[in-house]
C-alpha cells in the first residue's frame, strides 16, 4: 500500500502545510454540499484522510454552521470522527462567483480541514486576520495563481492593519440621517438583511469610521445620530442594484421612523393616564416609559449586576467549533420559540424583540472575534463571552442613548448562547430578595430573570434600560406587575429601602413621598382595585346579559398547569388549545403516545368541562426547525394549517388518534381543523377522522373549523352542514381581510379586527352557521376586549375565548349590558366607515 505522501513542512508556527495540490482555482459547485465534497475530495485523493471523512464534513454541516465570515467558509469533520485522518492538511477550494452556504452567507473561499490535531490553528489564526482585510480577500477570490493563496495561508505578505481614515468603493451617494432617535436596532437589521441579498461588497462610512454594511453590530458602533451624514459604498456586479436598494429602503425607514416618532409625541401631548400626584406634593418623578399598568407602594431593593466569572477551559478548535455552533442554532430556535409565541399572545410589535436579538446571532465580526479567541487558546465559553463584553462595552460607550442601549440586548443575547455552552453559570441574583414585598430596581432583567421573580416578594419593577417592548415589559404585563422601563442611571441611585410610589400605567417612580401623597396613591390604587375585584368576585357567574342572553366563555390555555388560573379567573371550558406548543418547544416531533398522554392531562385538569382542540397549525409566522417544512417566499398564503396536514399523514394521523383515545377514555373534547380555505379541505379531513375513530372504536366527538381567510366566511352555509362549529380566528382573519401583515411593525396598528369589514365577514359567518344549526365562538384577540366581546354578542357569536386574566372583565361586562341594545349597536358598527368609527360606539355602552 502505497504511504499518504508527505506533507510539506510546516511553518514555523506550527501551522498545517499548503500544498499546490490541495488549492483549486475557478472552481463552480452547484451548492454548499457539492463544494464540501469537491475539497474533501482533494484531501482524499492526496491520502490525507479516508473517503468517510468526506460524510462526516457533511454531518458536521448539517449540525453547525462553518462559514467563518466575509465569504470564507471552514468545514471540517466531527469529532468523533478523527480516527478517519492520517495528517494534517487544508484544501482550498475557489469560487470566484460565491456558492450560497446558508441563507444571506456566500462562501468565495472554502478552506477543507482535515486535522488529526491543532496544527491547523495557525492557518485559521491568519483566517480570522483576514477576515478583516476586505481587499486582500477579494484579491485571492479572484487570483489564478495558487501561490497567492499559499502566500496568505503561509503567513508571507501578511498585510498589515489598513492605517488612516476609513475608504470607499467606486460607486456611492451620500445620505443624510433623518431617523429620529438615530440608527438603532430595528432598522440596522433591516439595512443588514438587504444588503446580504447581494453579492457586491457595500460600505457605510461616517468620517473616519466605516463598517461592512452586512453585519448588524458595526453598524450601531457608528452611533449615527439624526442629522449625521454617511457615504454608502459599493463594489461587485451588482453594485448598483444593491445602492439602489439600499437607498430606497433606507429612506422608507426614515419615513417610518418619523411616522413612529410623531406617533409617539402625540402620546406624549395626550393627558397621561394613572395616578395624579396632589398638586402641593412637591414630588419630582424619576421618568421613565410606561411598561405595565398598575401602582405599587412599597420599598425599593436595587439588584446588584456583578460581572458573570466564566471559566476558561481550552478545548480543541474543532470541539470548541462545535460547541458554539451548537449553541447558537440551539439560541436561534429558542428566540424564534419566544418570537412566536409573543406574537401570538401579546402581538407583533412585542415580538420584534426577540426576532433583533436572533440578528446579533448572525453578526459576522462577533463570530469571528470569538473564533480569533478560541485560536490563540481560550476555552469556548470564555471567548465568548469575553466577545460580548468587548463589543457590548464598544455599544454601551456610545453617547446615543438608542446605542447604548442594544448593550443590553447584545448581553442578553450573549448569556442565552453562554447558558447553553456551560449551563452551570449562575443565571443571576434575583434569588437573593429580602421577605417583605419590595418594588425590584434594576438596570435590566433577562427573560428568565423576570419569569422567575417570586410575585410574592416583587410588587413592582423598574429598570434603568429597556424599552416597553423589552422582555421586562412583556413579561411584566403577564405576570401582572406594575413596570416602568428606561428610567436611566437615576434610578439605580436611590438607596435600598427607600419607600416609592410606581406607576406603571404613567411610568413614573416618586421617591420619598409625603403622606399626603401616599393617601391619594392608596386611594387611587384602592379605587382600581374595587373594580377589579367586583368583576374578580362575580367571575364565577355566566356572561348572562340584563335581558337573559348567555355567551359562554372559555379560555385560551396550552398546556395542563394553565387550567386552575383559567378556572380560578371564571373560565367554563378551554375554547382554544394550541397543539404547536408541543411541537414548538421541543426538538423533535412528539409520538402519538406523548400526545395522548398530554390529551388525557388536559382533560383531567378540566374535570368534565368542554376542551377545543385545534389540531396542529404550522406555516404562516410558526415554524419548526425539526419538521424540516421547504422554505417559502410568502408562508402566509403558502402550505400552512389544512394544507399542511393533509399533506403531511404522519403528523395528522398521530395527533387524530391521540386525540380519539383520549376521548375513548372519557375526555369531552371537540377537534377543530386550522385555517380551512375549501369544502374538499373538510370533507377529506373528516373522512380521515372518522375513518381512525372507527379504527379505535372511540365516540364521534364534534369537529369544526377555524374561519380565518374571507373565502370561508363568505361559504359558511356551504361548509355548515358538514361541519358542527365554526370558530373565528379574528387576528388571521383581519390579516386576511386587510391585506394587511399582522406582524409588519408600522402596519400592525391599522390591522383592527373591529373593522367594519372584518365585523361583515363575522356576521356573514354567523349567519351561514345558523341555517345549519350549527354555533360560532371567536378566539381572537378581540374575544379577550370587553368592548369588542359586546360586539361579538350583538352580531350573534355564542361562545368567546381568550386570555384567562381577560375573563372577569369580560363577563362583567357583558352581564350589565342588555342584548337586544347591543344587536343595535352591532348594526351601526357594521354600518360604519372605518375602526375608529366603530370604537367611538364605545362611549355609547358606559363605563
Amino acid at each position: 500500500m502505497t504511504p499518504a505522501p508527505e506533507l510539506f513542512a510546516p511553518p514555523a508556527d506550527g501551522a498545517a502545510a499548503i500544498r499546490r495540490d490541495l488549492i483549486r482555482l475557478g472552481a463552480v459547485p452547484a451548492d454548499k454540499a457539492t463544494a464540501i465534497r469537491e475539497a474533501a475530495q482533494m484531501l482524499v485523493a492526496a491520502g490525507v484522510c479516508a473517503p468517510a471523512y468526506v460524510d462526516s464534513m457533511l454531518k458536521r454541516e448539517a449540525v453547525a454552521n462553518t462559514f467563518l465570515g466575509a465569504g470564507v467558509a471552514i468545514p471540517h469533520g466531527m469529532v468523533d470522527d478523527r480516527a478517519l485522518v492520517h495528517g494534517n492538511a487544508v484544501a482550498v477550494l475557489q469560487v470566484p462567483a460565491g456558492v450560497t452556504w446558508n441563507d444571506g452567507q456566500t462562501a468565495r473561499l472554502v478552506v477543507a480541514i482535515a486535522a488529526r490535531s491543532d496544527a491547523h490553528i495557525a492557518i485559521l489564526r491568519r483566517l480570522t486576520r483576514l477576515l478583516n482585510d476586505e481587499a486582500r480577500l477579494a484579491e485571492l477570490t479572484r487570483t489564478s495563481r495558487a501561490e497567492d493563496i499559499i502566500r496568505a495561508l503561509s503567513g508571507e505578505d501578511l498585510p498589515a492593519a489598513a492605517a488612516g481614515e476609513a475608504t470607499d468603493f467606486a460607486e456611492g451617494f451620500d445620505w443624510a440621517v433623518d431617523y429620529p432617535t438615530g440608527l438603532h436596532a430595528r432598522p440596522a437589521s433591516v439595512w443588514a438583511d438587504t444588503a446580504r441579498r447581494f453579492q457586491a461588497r457595500i460600505r457605510i462610512r461616517h468620517g473616519g469610521e466605516a463598517a461592512d454594511a452586512k453585519n448588524m453590530i458595526p453598524l450601531l458602533q457608528l452611533g449615527l445620530k439624526q442629522g449625521d451624514s454617511v457615504r454608502v459604498s459599493a463594489e461587485g456586479a451588482d453594485a448598483a442594484r444593491a445602492l439602489q436598494q439600499m437607498k430606497a429602503v433606507m429612506d422608507r425607514l426614515g419615513q417610518e421612523e418619523r411616522a413612529a416618532a410623531g406617533r409617539a409625541a402625540e402620546r406624549a401631548a395626550a393627558p397621561v393616564a394613572g395616578w395624579t400626584p396632589p398638586a402641593d406634593a412637591g414630588l419630582v418623578p424619576v421618568a421613565g416609559l410606561p411598561a405595565a399598568p398598575g401602582i405599587a407602594i412599597g420599598r425599593v431593593h436595587v439588584l446588584a449586576s456583578g460581572p458573570i466569572t466564566v471559566p476558561d477551559r481550552p478545548v480543541s478548535l474543532i470541539e470548541g467549533g462545535d460547541a458554539l455552533h451548537g449553541a447558537l442554532q440551539l439560541t436561534r430556535e429558542q428566540l424564534k420559540v419566544l418570537a412566536d409565541d409573543t406574537s401570538r399572545r401579546l402581538g407583533a410589535a412585542e415580538a420584534k424583540i426577540f426576532e433583533a436579538q436572533a440578528e446579533l446571532l448572525n453578526d459576522a465580526d462577533l463570530v469571528t472575534l470569538a473564533c480569533q479567541l478560541m485560536v490563540e487558546g481560550h476555552g469556548v465559553a470564555w471567548s465568548w463571552h469575553e466577545a460580548v463584553e468587548r463589543l457590548a462595552g464598544r455599544l454601551a460607550a456610545s453617547d446615543n442613548p438608542v446605542l447604548a442601549a442594544r448593550a443590553a440586548d447584545l448581553r442578553d443575547v450573549g448569556r442565552r448562547v453562554l447558558l447553553r455552552i456551560e449551563p452551570g453559570l449562575a443565571q443571576g441574583g434575583i434569588g437573593d430578595l429580602p421577605e417583605g414585598p419590595v418594588i425590584l430596581l434594576a438596570t435590566d432583567l433577562s427573560p428568565s430573570d423576570t419569569a422567575g421573580l417570586d410575585t410574592g416578594k416583587v410588587i413592582g419593577l423598574a429598570t434603568a434600560q429597556g424599552g416597553p417592548t423589552s422582555h421586562t415589559a412583556i413579561l411584566a404585563r403577564t405576570l401582572g406587575l406594575p413596570a416602568m422601563v428606561a428610567g436611566g442611571g437615576a434610578l439605580l441611585d436611590i438607596t435600598p429601602g427607600t419607600q416609592v410610589i410606581l406607576d406603571g400605567q404613567a411610568g413614573r417612580l416618586y421617591v420619598e413621598p409625603s403622606d399626603a401623597a401616599l393617601a391619594s396613591a392608596r386611594a387611587w390604587a384602592d379605587e382600581q382595585a374595587a373594580l377589579r375585584a367586583r368583576a374578580a368576585e362575580e367571575r364565577g357567574l355566566p356572561a348572562r346579559t340584563t335581558d337573559g342572553h348567555t355567551v359562554e366563555i372559555g379560555a385560551n390555555v396550552n398546556r395542563p398547569d394553565q387550567v386552575p388560573l383559567a378556572l380560578d379567573q371564571g373560565a367554563e371550558g378551554v375554547g382554544l388549545m394550541r397543539t404547536e406548543f408541543l411541537f414548538l418547544e421541543r426538538d423533535r416531533t412528539p409520538d402519538e403516545d406523548e400526545q395522548y398522554a398530554f390529551y388525557r392531562d388536559m382533560a383531567a385538569a378540566l374535570d368534565g368541562r368542554p376542551l377545543i382542540v385545534r389540531a396542529l397549525d404550522i406555516g404562516g409566522d410558526k415554524q419548526v426547525a425539526h419538521l424540516h417544512l421547504p422554505h417559502e417566499e410568502n408562508p402566509f398564503l403558502g402550505v400552512r394549517g389544512a394544507r399542511l396536514l393533509l399533506r403531511r399523514p404522519d403528523l395528522l394521523e398521530p395527533q387524530l388518534r391521540a386525540l380519539y383515545r383520549a376521548a375513548r377514555e372519557g375526555a369531552k373534547l371537540s377537534i377543530m381543523f386550522p385555517m380551512i380555505t375549501s369544502l374538499g379541505e373538510v370533507l377529506e379531513l373528516r373522512r380521515i377522522a372518522d375513518s381512525i375513530r372507527a379504527d379505535l372504536d372511540a365516540p364521534q366527538v364534534p369537529l369544526g373549523i377555524m374561519v380565518e381567510v374571507p373565502s370561508t366566511a363568505v361559504q359558511a352555509d356551504v361548509f355548515a352542514p358538514h361541519v358542527d362549529f365554526f370558530s373565528i380566528g379574528t387576528n388571521d382573519l383581519t390579516q386576511y381581510g386587510l391585506a394587511i401583515d399582522r406582524q409588519h411593525p408600522d402596519l400592525a396598528a391599522e390591522a383592527d379586527s373591529l373593522h367594519p369589514a372584518v365585523l361583515r365577514l363575522i356576521r356573514m359567518t354567523v349567519e351561514g352557521a345558523a341555517r345549519a344549526g350549527r354555533w360560532v365562538g371567536v378566539c381572537g384577540g378581540i374575544a379577550g376586549d370587553p368592548f369588542g366581546a359586546a360586539l361579538l354578542a350583538g352580531l350573534g357569536v355564542r361562545e368567546l375565548s381568550m386570555t384567562p386574566r381577560d375573563i372577569p372583565a369580560v363577563k362583567a361586562r357583558l352581564r350589565g349590558l342588555d342584548h337586544g341594545a347591543l344587536k343595535a349597536l352591532a348594526e351601526e358598527a357594521l354600518a360604519a366607515g372605518t375602526a375608529a368609527d366603530v370604537r367611538a360606539l364605545e362611549a355609547r355602552l358606559g363605563a
